[in-house]
């Protein structure tokens, strides 16, 4: 059988949302959906971000798994939903959570109450720290109805490798739910040959141009011919890649972005890229691994 969708909840109304998503890409992918709890969520919140006493531990562990579970199916009967508490912190929970999983989800923003948040500590931590694919659930209401929105699946196209973890995951998701690609890729010239003599001393901008045309086509090439009925719209822009990203964001039903993690460092290692995306997308953001 294939891995399950996994949701981490902690009873916020994030939470909840990202059980609507995790719900309906387990219906899609007819896999089973596996809640989990990790019951010291709270307290680690509350330790990073203090806030005003809420319930007491136990109540949340009796009341948010049972009710998020019951959430869940009532959105996709006959899925299989499965709950588990793990009397443990969430980020080390939710990482090894993510390694069993076909796709973790978690909501945007936690419960420590801190109204500047726009990612919630544990998430942002797991997103920079597992190893499987993360699905952050952000973005209006109308860009959380999951795999049931019928806009287009955006994924940034890195330079290297050829064979990118998200874009071939991108590929998956739009083919999965019968949408468009929509890949992006940005480029800019260099602020040296920005400067008034640039005609002299620089490249031209088209050259520069170019260069993202051919990057875009190679980062694409392997997972298209492994996917031939998705549709690609192309988008090579200039400028950030941040802002391009954001802005595909705004139509997209889900925007994937792949993220590295150097050996032996700690902490988020997910690039300022991908942070950005993180807390100013427009939709759900999928944060993909790439290997080596």
């Amino acid at each position: 059988m294939d891995q399950p969708v996994i949701v981490g909840v902690d009873g916020s109304e994030s939470s909840l949302q990202a059980v609507d998503w995790a719900a309906d890409e387990a219906a899609l992918r007819e896999v089973p959906l596996h809640v989990v709890y990790a019951s010291l969520w709270e307290r680690y919140e509350q330790a990073v971000f203090p806030s005003d006493p809420g319930p007491s531990e136990q109540m949340l562990t009796d009341v948010l798994v049972v009710a998020a579970a019951k959430r869940a199916r009532q959105r996709v009967p006959g899925t299989e939903v499965t709950t588990e508490v793990v009397p443990a912190a969430p980020i080390p929970v939710l990482c090894r959570a993510a390694r069993k999983s076909s796709v973790l989800v978690i909501g945007s923003r936690g419960r420590g109450g801190a109204a500047e948040l726009l990612l919630g500590s544990v998430g942002l931590a797991v997103a920079g720290r597992a190893d499987g694919t993360v699905i952050v659930v952000r973005g209006d209401h109308d860009n959380r109805t999951g795999p049931r929105s019928r806009g287009p699946v955006a994924v940034g196209v890195p330079g290297k490798p050829a064979d990118s973890q998200a874009v071939q995951f991108a590929f998956r998701e739009a083919a999965r739910r019968g949408v468009p690609l929509e890949a992006v890729r940005a480029w800019y010239v260099p602020a040296e040959e920005a400067a008034d003599h640039a005609p002299f001393t620089g490249e031209p901008a088209h050259v520069h141009r170019q260069r993202a045309v051919e990057a875009l086509e190679s980062g694409l090439r392997v997972a298209a011919e492994d996917h031939p009925g998705v549709e690609v719209r192309r988008r090579v822009v200039e400028g950030p890649a941040r802002a391009a990203l954001l802005e595909a964001s705004a139509d997209a039903a889900l925007l994937v972005v792949g993220v590295r993690h150097p050996h032996g460092r700690f902490g988020p290692h997910i690039g300022r890229v991908t942070h950005g995306v993180l807390h100013h997308a427009a939709c759900p953001v999928a944060v993909v691994p790439e290997r080596g």
